[in-house]
C-alpha cells in the first residue's frame, strides 16, 4: 500500500500517464464536463470535497508549470482566487466561456463538490528536471 501521495487508484493511474505540458482540470460541481475527457468524480455531497483541498493534494503530487483560471473568479470568488494565487505562479486568465472551451483539451477532469463560483483551474504539467 502507498505511504503518501494520491491514494485514489484512478487518479494515481492517470497522473502516472501525464507528460510535460499535459493539462488537467480541477472543477467545481457545476462545470460542464466534455464527453471526450475522462472525469474522476470525487464529489460526495454539496461542498465536499472542497476545491482547495483537492488542489492542495494535487499540487503536492504533480509538478505544475502554469495554470489557467476564469477571470470572473477575481470578482466573484476572491477568497478562492487569493488561495490559488498563493499556491501557484504563472497564472493566466481567460473568460469563463474560453475556460470551458479549453477543458476540451484536458487529459483529465477532477470534479469536486465545490459550490462557490468559478472554483475551477486548468493545471499544466511541468517536469521534475
Amino acid at each position: 500500500m502507498k505511504r503518501h501521495g494520491i491514494l485514489n487508484r484512478e487518479l494515481a493511474g492517470h497522473f502516472a500517464k501525464l507528460g510535460h505540458t499535459d493539462r488537467i482540470v480541477i472543477a467545481d460541481c457545476g462545470l460542464p464536463i466534455p464527453k471526450e475527457v475522462p472525469c474522476i468524480d470525487l464529489a460526495y455531497k454539496l461542498g465536499e470535497p472542497t476545491f482547495l483541498s483537492i488542489l492542495e493534494v494535487v499540487l503536492d503530487d504533480l509538478i505544475v508549470e502554469a495554470a489557467v483560471l476564469a477571470e470572473e473568479i477575481q470578482r466573484n470568488n476572491e477568497k478562492v482566487a487569493k488561495e490559488v494565487a498563493s499556491s501557484l505562479s504563472n497564472i493566466s486568465y481567460v473568460t469563463h466561456e474560453e475556460f470551458k472551451e479549453l477543458t476540451k483539451e484536458a487529459k483529465l477532469i477532477i470534479r469536486t463538490g465545490e459550490t462557490t463560483p468559478y472554483a475551477n483551474v486548468i493545471l499544466q504539467c511541468g517536469v521534475i528536471f
